[in-house]
């Protein structure tokens, strides 16, 4: 409008809509901030309350009067038996076998230096190449007892401050099995309620949509299964050569597995080369084929299919914003990071779709 058609009214109006806007942003941004606390357990309610709002929905569908909190109640039943009720016995599991390692530690049942020295003579151009690094292995043997034995230490002598931990740990799964009930319940009307209030049309709202709901349920349910898929198996082949806290290191491998290419094989192939360092040729060559055949395989065939191939991402997007996610958000990066990504490349192409469209280049006669 020219500033010469501008009335008071106008000028009322125009300042009105400014100051409700700011406030509306200023709101917004304090009730944000009032639930960062509980952000964990409200964004793996959602998680929860997208992935399994096909199975209450069926549920749904199944009954003569549909009832909505019988259904719900049914699916976070179902949920807690498939995903969380597993999943809290490995995490206690992981810290017995922390413990049993710390306890083989300070007894001296497991000495880590020994096992340095043996390596060594094994291995003559080891010191050499430590060495040419500026690294002493002797002090390199003593940081690593007392890494070691901080790491597995920390959780005999921080019970309290541990048992301070699961309290918080058993709050939040609480809060969030609360969430995720009535996500499942009223997902539905919320997601509709999210779009009335965005100010986009119904065709870029149900593309943005389905693309986040689309690669949160392959992000989640793809990297999760193949990170399970392969701390399984690397933890059966520690266990069926005899390596010790096999649950251990499987629990290790299950984490290091959400991490795109790289996964398993930071725990695997160092324990392999160690093998076959003491000698034990056998042991070590079995772990080295099972790994890269076996447990590589899920992670070459399984990721691409699940993740990759859902969220219509390349691979070397899907390892960057992984990475990226674990960096900025921890360990809720595996989702947010690809989430993202994937957000990034919807939005360009509603871009170039919509608002950046050229005009043909002139052939060459025309341009003359």
């Amino acid at each position: 409008m020219d500033k010469k058609c501008r009335t008071p009214e106008t000028e009322y109006a125009h300042l009105e809509k400014s100051a409700f806007l700011l406030m509306l942003l200023l709101v917004s941004v304090l009730f944000v901030f009032l639930l960062k606390p509980f952000w964990g357990a409200l964004f793996w309610a959602c998680i929860i309350g997208l992935i399994f709002s096909p199975l209450h929905r069926r549920l749904l569908k199944k009954m003569d009067t549909p009832k909505p909190n019988v259904a719900a109640l049914a699916t976070l039943t179902t949920c807690s038996v498939i995903c969380i009720a597993p999943a809290l016995f490995i995490i206690g599991t992981f810290f017995q076998e922390g413990l049993s390692l710390y306890q083989s530690l300070e007894s001296g049942e497991f000495d880590l230096g020994a096992r340095m020295q043996q390596l060594e003579t094994l291995f003559p151009a080891i010191k050499p190449f430590f060495e040419y690094l500026h690294m002493d292995m002797g002090n390199l043997q003593a940081q690593l007892s007392d890494a070691a034995l901080g790491a597995a230490g920390y959780l005999a002598q921080n019970a309290v401050e541990l048992g301070q931990k699961t309290m918080q740990l058993f709050i939040s799964l609480a809060l969030m099995l609360y969430v995720a009930f009535f996500m499942l319940r009223d997902g539905e009307k919320l997601v509709d309620l999210l779009a009335r209030a965005l100010p986009l049309n119904r065709e870029r709202e149900h593309l943005i949509f389905d693309k986040f709901a689309e690669t949160v349920r392959a992000t989640v349910k793809g990297n999760l299964l193949v990170a399970v898929v392969q701390g399984t198996l690397g933890g059966f082949i520690f266990w069926a050569l005899g390596i010790r806290e096999a649950l251990l290191w499987g629990v290790v491998m299950t984490l290091f597995s959400l991490i795109p290419v790289i996964g398993a094989g930071l725990i695997w192939i160092p324990v392999s080369l160690y093998l076959l360092a003491l000698g034990a040729w056998i042991q070590g060559i079995v772990l080295i084929l099972f790994g890269a055949v076996v447990i590589g395989l899920a992670d070459n065939v399984l990721r691409p299919l699940l993740v990759g191939h859902d969220t219509k991402l390349p691979d070397y997007v899907v390892l960057l914003s992984t990475l990226g996610g674990f960096a900025l958000f921890g360990m809720n990066g595996f989702v947010l990071g690809p989430l993202v990504a994937a957000l990034f490349m919807a939005f360009w192409g509603i871009f170039m779709r919509e608002y950046n469209n050229p005009k043909p280049l002139p052939s060459k006669e025309e341009s003359f």
